[in-house]
């Protein structure tokens, strides 16, 4: 995650803590946010979907009493964040009672839903559960968003989902996955953030992951990319001159912290040199090191859209073991991708910054785990390479 708001702004931010301040002695010994793909079901089938949730609950997902289990390894471990994302969370009845577990055990809860199973009763529940966040799905505005989302009605539905957390006073936010059929109306979901008092916002760059494999040709270009971020990092400095301190992320796309930080030098930004250092402190993609995911079986994956990748099953094994067995080649390298990226990626003066991006989306559009990522934007020159 590129914190837009936090880098070029100076907004200090609730999650600011955990995504620089981790306290580990370096990169590779950071405890991870975990993504628990709780279900399989969703009420929806979003053209994009990584996980490829369907309708259907199945007899191989964790139970309750076995996501107390995952919650205790994962709190033995020190992980600082559960993500209860699916298929839709919601569908699973057990999940304010599984963040409450989690909570009780000293980590933030976050859930990450599309909005539309938000009801009165849910948000008492979520509430009771002391959930920390709820990040709502929105791709576009409201003709954009059910196309995507392949359903009359999905706007609205989200939309009424965030009215009643925000109202009920649980932090809420969007999530917006950036693409050819949405990208102009980004200065819609600004509007619609200052409108409905939102106090944050992630744009997710593409990942070609699940139903997002049949979806390269909605990737944007690198120069329209390059035009959309930088759209982004006008308006948060806009919202920020009105004094209004939202939280604006990038997400899945690391050279976006290059490219601010090569933005801020051009324009004398005198926050420049920190935004750097914050940079590096992250130590770029995070994929086997700052975030994880486990499945609704209980695999262990190095993020939730390599999928094609298990590395262990919390049914079999403690995650934290699972996490730290370096006897696992691809768990090895990942603590230090940059010895291991070819092509651009290694020859990079950004390396440091990035980590070589996304490797989900290399290997998908290269068949290479290492190769560069072909989302990157950033020119030769700006890189570095002659």
């Amino acid at each position: 995650m590129i914190g837009i708001s936090k880098l070029y702004c100076g907004n200090a931010e609730s999650s600011d803590r955990i995504r620089y301040h981790h306290g580990a002695k370096t990169h590779a010994e950071r405890k991870p946010i975990v993504v628990w793909n709780c279900t399989k079901s969703c009420n929806l089938a979003c053209a994009h979907c990584y996980s490829c949730s369907d309708g259907k609950h199945g007899g191989y997902e964790m139970s309750t009493a076995e996501g107390k289990m995952l919650i205790d390894q994962l709190a033995d471990f020190g992980s600082p964040v559960l993500l209860f994302s699916g298929g839709e969370p919601l569908t699973r009845k057990d999940v304010p009672e599984l963040a409450n577990y989690a909570t009780s055990k000293g980590m933030h809860t976050v859930v990450s839903t599309n909005g539309t199973l938000i009801d009165h009763e849910m948000v008492e529940a979520l509430q009771a559960a002391r959930l920390t966040y709820v990040g709502v799905s929105i791709d576009g505005l409201e003709q954009t968003h059910d196309i995507f989302r392949r359903r009359k009605g999905a706007f609205q539905g989200a939309l009424n989902g965030i009215r009643l957390c925000r109202d009920a006073g649980l932090k809420v936010g969007l999530r917006c996955t950036i693409n050819t059929k949405n990208v102009d109306e980004i200065p819609g979901i600004f509007d619609l953030i200052v409108q409905e008092k939102i106090p944050r916002v992630c744009f997710y760059h593409l990942v070609n992951a699940g139903r997002g494999k049949d979806m390269e040709s909605a990737m944007l270009p690198h120069e329209a990319t390059r035009k959309v971020v930088d759209a982004i990092i006008d308006y948060t400095a806009e919202l920020h001159a009105q004094g209004l301190n939202t939280e604006v992320l990038t997400v899945d796309n690391i050279a976006d912290g290059p490219h601010l930080y090569l933005r801020m030098l051009k324009e004398n930004h005198p926050g420049a040199e920190k935004a750097y250092e914050l940079l590096r402190s992250t130590g770029g993609g995070s994929t086997g090191v700052g975030i994880g995911c486990v499945n609704w079986d209980g695999e262990v994956y190095p993020d939730q859209f390599w999928r094609n990748h298990p590395v262990g099953n919390v049914r079999q094994r403690a995650f934290g073991d699972i996490w730290t067995d370096l006897s696992n080649p691809l768990m090895r390298k990942l603590k230090n991708k940059a010895e291991y990226v070819t092509g651009r990626c290694s020859r990079c003066k950004f390396i440091q910054l990035c980590g070589g991006n996304f490797r989900a989306r290399a290997e998908a559009l290269t068949g290479d785990m290492w190769a560069s990522d072909p989302a990157c934007y950033l020119t030769d020159e700006e890189i570095g390479i002659k």
